[in-house]
């Protein structure tokens, strides 16, 4: 086993996934119409900020393959945001809704704290960070969209946006373990790296939470 494997079989024992109460509440039809709205808002303000980070990213570590996974990661993002639109639009939203939705704070910790990895951050760290909770990640939309679909009524095309998430993309474990071997023979920290697993994981949980409030 290598470092960088090392580092993500720590990252994914340290980080167990946990509990969703929302998830949980909306696979029980128990989330209110309205409420989904704010899943559809909050998403639309984190894609955005998202594809900004990684392009910015991808500025700091050009060089393959820091520089062909981070772009690649901003790229996703823009996918996704062209697919959030049809989410919205089953709710009864416009993209003028989605603009004028004002986020709630702990819902944003995640891209705040990828916005400042962008700017501080170190690219073993965000790899590792990305690689660690990428299976939670897409597990979760992967229940969001059932669920949606299944007990809301949704069509497909209105959770494409989910559906994107939910599979990660091919060979993005061996991009991602690569950028971690990458960074930490320019001396980047392996301590540091786990410490943005665990912020990122943390901050994911925060979003969950933040939707799920008060229900």
């Amino acid at each position: 086993m290598t470092v960088a494997e090392d580092l993500v079989r720590r990252a994914r024992e340290e980080n167990p996934p946990g509990g969703n109460r929302f998830l949980d509440l909306l696979e029980a039809s128990a989330v209110p119409p309205e409420r989904l709205t704010w899943l559809a808002g909050e998403q639309w303000h984190i894609v955005r900020s998202d594809r900004r980070s990684f392009a910015l990213f991808a500025a700091r570590f050009p060089d393959p393959p820091s520089g062909d996974l981070l772009l690649a990661l901003a790229g996703g993002e823009g996918t996704a945001l062209g697919l959030l639109p049809a989410f919205a639009a089953a709710l009864g939203w416009t993209e003028e809704d989605l603009r004028a939705y004002e986020p709630r704070p702990l819902a944003q910790a995640y891209p705040a704290y990828l916005a400042w990895s962008a700017l501080s951050g170190t690219r073993s760290g965000l790899a590792l960070a990305m690689l660690a909770n990428l299976e939670e990640w897409g597990s979760y939309c992967g229940r969001a969209a059932d669920a949606l679909t299944a007990r809301y009524g949704l069509v497909e095309e209105a959770v494409a946006f989910f559906r994107y998430f939910a599979t990660p993309p091919p060979g993005f474990a061996a991009q991602a373990t690569a950028v971690i071997e990458q960074g930490l023979a320019a001396g980047e920290s392996p301590q540091e790296a786990l410490r943005a697993a665990r912020m990122l994981h943390a901050y994911e949980a925060a979003f969950w939470a933040a939707l799920a409030e008060g229900l």
